[in-house]
């Protein structure tokens, strides 16, 4: 067989010209190098800006917002528990102050978190703002035209309606759009007429709550930023610690410490005050299992505010105490043994009830009392005090029990200058020994002071006595009551504790219609072809949505049962005369009419058929039968 003189001549190698580019993959002279547009200061500041707003970079920034307030639950903040802080540093002298450094005391002010917080916030109002005024416009535009081929859409129905001799097609093509709209209108779904060239249809769209929805929550984290920003300006807390009988009144005085938002007035506080009438506290009993442990922690106080009567309140652990707009929690509780310190002329230099920090389960308290005034020299004490004393091995003294059933309080004294006289802040809880003399202790071989309560003992060098007060009533027995307790109260304002919780709930309600809500698009077509009628119906998912197609199928069974009776009463009509089916908007498979022979039969179709394939030979019969019988069968759609 013989070749042409194309082929003889070869295939040419392909030559640059006015039929081919000169970048096109098959030219020779094409070059791998592509030159890339430059970007000015604009350019990049317009890219970093979309990198900015993309919603992408706004859920790695929620993440992160999420990873750095971890430390704050598990580093003591300056914020919450100033004294974990301290006790922290205290414990940990080399790696506190690396934490310090890194502001992981302060996790929620340092400048990472804030810079984290405040891309987040930018991120968000630079998604949320284009995609609201895109959305505005979404939902006062009228639904999509209906496509010319539906056939092509994945969940696709058809089905070919054969009409009785003498009936109006193009009549039955306006029932049936009619009907399908009216039911889509009722189903949610916005609707539009779009009739052409023979062809009447009807689109309709809904969901689009869905995309509110996510606006909402979008806005709502907005919201919650917002008001933990501004709201944390106008938040305050502060630690305070009431010994039984004794008044806290919410003044700068009685705090031990606070720490103000931005806008706080300290000079402002609400005007009320506490008393602490009695702590009361049960201990599982000795032998038994878990002796020794707390069942319950009832701090009971009288509550007044200014110009009022008094109240009674009662604060326990997780039930704070809600007073003119504040939270009382209870955050500790121990021993105030009261101490009584006279000179030596007996006259009576120091006298209160010193509040000892509990160091382990049993009650083993640390105490500091320090006397500045009436003693030749200042006076620093530092003691422990036992519920139930028991010796170690060591020679030392420890708490067997956290009740009172033995109490001790064994004291080392110091003499010389307390540092509290050149203004520095000193903590009461803590002694600092440089610069003063030790009289008591084994550093010096001199024994401690050790009372229970109702004793007295003389300090040393002829200083004056020291007396451990039994605050027990008269007439009680045993040591029960003998020494007074005390509470570590938090009292805490949190001005955006409603605006969060109702953003939340915002939030929490526009993510579920985010999530359940789906947006799809229905389209029902009508097209007259002689004495036949061809439905198409077809649904389109805007996102994932794996109920459209069941959703379909109900349309689908709905509209062709309501519009068959329909078509009957059209035929059954008088000529001249309006159909009672005109102006109707649908109707059930319960409005069948008793017409005169069947108007109608329907046939089906396929997903992709024509609108004139009905069938074989043997369709037609069936349907000439079905409309000799009046047949009542509903239509087959496949």
């Amino acid at each position: 067989m013989s070749r042409s003189r194309s082929e003889a001549a070869g295939t040419p190698e392909p030559t640059e010209g006015t039929l081919r580019p000169a970048d096109h993959a098959d030219s020779v002279a094409a070059s791998s190098d592509i030159a890339q547009p430059a970007l000015g200061p604009v350019g990049w500041l317009r890219w970093g800006w979309r990198q900015l707003t993309s919603m992408r970079t706004a859920l790695v920034l929620l993440l992160l917002l999420a990873i750095a307030a971890v430390p704050g639950s598990i580093v003591p903040q300056r914020s919450a528990d100033p004294n974990g802080v301290t006790q922290y540093f205290a414990d940990n002298p080399d790696l506190a102050p690396i934490l310090d450094n890194l502001q992981l005391f302060d996790v929620y002010s340092s400048i990472w978190f804030s810079s984290i917080y405040i891309l987040l916030f930018v991120s968000l109002i630079g998604c949320v703002i284009p995609r609201s005024r895109h959305h505005w416009k979404a939902l006062r535009a009228r639904p999509p035209r209906t496509p010319a081929r539906l056939e092509r859409l994945a969940d696709h129905r058809a089905a070919t309606v054969e009409l009785a001799p003498g009936a109006d097609a193009a009549a039955a093509a306006a029932t049936a759009v009619d009907v399908a709209a009216a039911q889509l209108r009722s189903g949610g779904y916005r609707v539009e007429r779009y009739d052409a060239r023979g062809t009447l249809s009807v689109s309709a769209e809904r969901g689009y709550a869905r995309e509110t929805g996510n606006l909402v929550f979008h806005t709502a984290l907005i919201g919650v930023l917002v008001a933990v920003g501004l709201g944390g300006g106008y938040t305050y807390t502060g630690q305070g610690v009431i010994v039984e009988g004794g008044t806290f009144v919410n003044t700068m005085l009685d705090y031990t410490s606070f720490n103000p938002g931005r806008f706080v007035d300290e000079e402002q506080l609400a005007p009320y005050s506490m008393t602490l009438d009695e702590f009361s506290v049960t201990y599982q009993p000795s032998g038994t299992q878990g002796a020794g442990q707390a069942g319950d922690f009832i701090a009971h106080l009288t509550t007044q505010l200014a110009g009022q009567e008094p109240v009674q309140g009662e604060v326990r652990v997780n039930h704070p105490l809600e007073i003119e707009g504040d939270r009382v929690y209870l955050m500790g509780n121990g021993y105030a043994p009261t101490i009584t310190i006279r000179d030596a002329a007996g006259t009576t230099v120091f006298s209160e009830s010193v509040p000892f920090l509990p160091q382990d389960t049993n009650m083993t308290s640390l105490g500091v009392i320090k006397v500045p005034d009436g003693m030749p020299e200042q006076l620093g004490l530092v003691g422990f005090f036992y519920p139930t004393q028991a010796p170690l091995t060591t020679g030392a003294f420890t708490s067997a029990y956290p009740a009172l059933v033995n109490p001790v309080v064994t004291l080392d004294v110091y003499a010389g200058d307390l540092g509290i006289d050149d203004g520095t802040p000193r903590s009461v809880y803590t002694l600092d020994p440089t610069g003063m003399t030790q009289l008591t202790g084994r550093a010096v071989d001199v024994g401690s002071i050790e009372l229970a309560p109702g004793q007295t003992a003389e300090l040393p060098d002829g200083l004056g006595t020291i007396t451990f007060e039994n605050e027990a009533p008269a007439g009680a027995e045993g040591y029960d009551q003998s020494v007074k307790r005390f509470v570590s109260l938090s009292v805490h304002r949190d001005a955006a504790a409603t605006w969060v919780l109702a953003f939340a709930v915002l939030a929490v309600l526009g993510l579920l219609a985010a999530l359940f809500i789906p947006r799809r698009r229905i389209w029902v077509k009508a097209t007259a072809d002689g004495h036949t009628l061809r439905l198409e119906y077809a649904g389109l998912a805007r996102g994932e949505d794996p109920t459209i197609a069941a959703a379909l199928d109900q349309i689908v069974v709905k509209h062709t049962t309501s519009l068959e009776p329909l078509l009957r009463e059209q035929v059954s009509a008088p000529a001249g005369e309006p159909s009672p089916a005109a102006g109707r908007g649908g109707g059930s498979a319960g409005e069948r009419g008793s017409g005169s022979g069947a108007a109608s039969s329907f046939a089906s179709g396929s997903g992709a058929a024509s609108g004139s394939g009905s069938g074989s030979g043997s369709g037609s019969a069936s349907a000439g039968a079905q409309s000799a019988q009046g047949s009542d069968d509903p239509p087959r759609v496949d």
